[in-house]
């Protein structure tokens, strides 16, 4: 390796520490490369030359979201602290199941336990026969009469 070669390398390493360490303070790409002084397009070849930066480059960004996540946390403490009705009900709505917004569903299910028509039974028959089961093979397709509204599905075969 040339000296030239080594001074390149070791100026890509400062910089790819610096942008990872911003990454770690503000998880939002476009900022980390203005503060690091890196373009995002030097950002984005790193990853796809680099396996190693683009897995340090993943954590950053994850310390730096669960960063955020900790300081709006903190915030929306200080505003129950506070007495700010909005970040009371925020809490409430998401971290008490008592006050989740419900949705509920009513509905009425219809249920046809009905004998076929002719009509009906002969366009089953013609499919199965379409579908190469011969006639000995063919199941029924009567339905048995009505059992108190419980669905029953007994096809049978001959």
């Amino acid at each position: 390796m040339t000296k030239h070669q080594e001074v390149i390398d070791a100026r890509k390493a400062r910089e790819q520490a610096t942008l990872l360490e911003q990454l770690r303070k503000m998880p939002i790409i476009q900022v980390a490369c203005e503060k690091a002084g890196v373009s995002r397009a030097t950002y984005y070849r790193w990853r796809k030359e680099d396996e190693a930066f683009t897995a340090s480059a993943d954590e950053a960004l994850q310390d730096g979201v669960s960063l955020v996540s900790d300081m709006a946390e903190s915030q929306l403490l200080t505003g129950i602290r506070d007495g700010n009705l909005g970040a009371v009900m925020y809490w409430l709505k998401h971290r008490n199941a008592n006050y989740n917004t419900k949705l509920e569903v009513t509905a009425r299910i219809k249920q046809d336990n009905e004998a076929l028509t002719p009509e009906q039974e002969a366009a089953i028959t013609e499919a199965l026969k379409l579908a190469s089961l011969t006639d000995e093979d063919a199941p029924s397709t009567s339905l048995p009469p009505s059992d108190n509204g419980q669905a029953t599905e007994n096809i049978i075969g001959k």
